[in-house]
């Protein structure tokens, strides 16, 4: 019976398991997104996650503990600093595995294992009570949208007319200079009969 032996093994010895796991939980919170295998994502997930809360929680133990699992200095300022302001009000749930399809040489599924709130993401908005509220800036995000559009449609409409104005003459130019060369041979023509 396997009671209480949690844990992929991953065909590796227990130390070697420990090391790599350290460094991707280093590169997960360095990079916020890293591409693995399912296996691994999977099993880091929770690793990330309990390192996430003890940067929440921000005392010297905590720190100690975190350290452990974190390979340098300054991913672990990180997880004290940024990312536990950012998740300060997150009850869990740090990160997402997204499947990728297999890889080409052995075929093993990979997934995408990231940080959510990510910097390049937009932030989730905060549901809006009462149906008033809600309906309000929605009217006004989407004429402030609306006016941005304009302006970008506007923009791009003068760059192509000048564009257009820069390339007109060369056209007139090379227009005028074929007929000329065209008109060269017949005259050589004439001139031997």
């Amino acid at each position: 019976m396997r009671h209480l032996k949690a844990g992929r093994k991953l065909n590796r010895t227990s130390a070697h398991r420990k090391a790599l796991f350290r460094n991707m939980v280093t590169a997960l919170v360095r990079r916020e997104r890293i591409r693995t295998t399912l296996a691994k994502a999977k099993e880091l997930r929770g690793k990330v996650e309990r390192t996430i809360t003890l940067g929440k929680k921000g005392t010297l133990h905590a720190r100690r503990n975190a350290m452990k699992l974190v390979a340098d200095k300054d991913s672990l300022k990180k997880i004290f600093g940024p990312l536990a302001e950012r998740y300060a009000n997150r009850p869990g749930g740090y990160t997402r595995v997204i499947k990728l399809g297999h890889r080409l040489g052995d075929d093993a599924p990979m997934a995408f294992i990231e940080l959510v709130d990510r910097e390049g993401e937009a932030a989730p908005k905060a549901p809006v009570k009462g149906k008033k509220d809600a309906k309000a800036p929605t009217k006004k995000a989407t004429t402030a949208k609306s006016d941005d559009a304009k302006k970008k449609v506007a923009d791009t409409a003068k760059k192509k007319d000048a564009g257009e104005k820069k390339k007109a003459p060369e056209k007139e130019k090379k227009e005028t200079k074929a007929p000329a060369k065209k008109a060269a041979p017949a005259k050589k023509k004439e001139e031997k009969k």
